[in-house]
């Protein structure tokens, strides 16, 4: 499906669809979002973390690469946010705990710039990719699986 988002509240929606479509498996469900510097991937991030409840201030953990936050969604535990942005190596995502934590089928992991580590990204994984349209329009896609 592809959207148009204008507002913050049609991104909420747009991410509220997103959630619905995930089916918790033996192992964390990964969202990988991609497209451009300004294309809304952290936006999208902040509107998933607001409807699972998440009350932390949620921003892209571009120099700490990741950020954990508990929820109750689903048989999720964990809303793990990962920016893959600034690593130059699949190994530097590895020796933080990627394998583990991918592993965990209670973690919902939102990866920005899956395309830095394509090699890490599952293939059941969640494709969204965001694209920057003007300074008011977003175009969201997201991917049949």
């Amino acid at each position: 499906m592809k959207y148009a988002s204008t507002t913050l509240e049609e991104t909420n929606q747009i991410a509220r669809e997103l959630l619905e479509k995930i089916i918790p498996g033996t192992a964390a469900t990964v969202v990988a979002l991609e497209g451009d510097l300004g294309a809304g991937k952290t936006a999208l991030t902040q509107e998933i973390a607001k409807i699972l409840n998440v009350i932390e201030n949620v921003n892209s953990p571009t120099f700490v690469i990741e950020k954990i936050y508990n929820i109750d969604f689903k048989n999720f535990k964990k809303l793990i946010h990962i920016d893959a942005y600034r690593l130059e190596k699949e190994q530097e995502l590895i020796n933080i705990g990627w394998n583990e934590i991918v592993g965990n089928p209670e973690n919902l992991i939102v990866i920005e710039w899956p395309e830095n580590v394509p090699n890490l990204i599952p293939e059941n994984a969640i494709r969204v990719s965001l694209k920057f349209v003007d300074e008011k329009i977003r175009e969201i896609h997201l991917h049949e699986s």
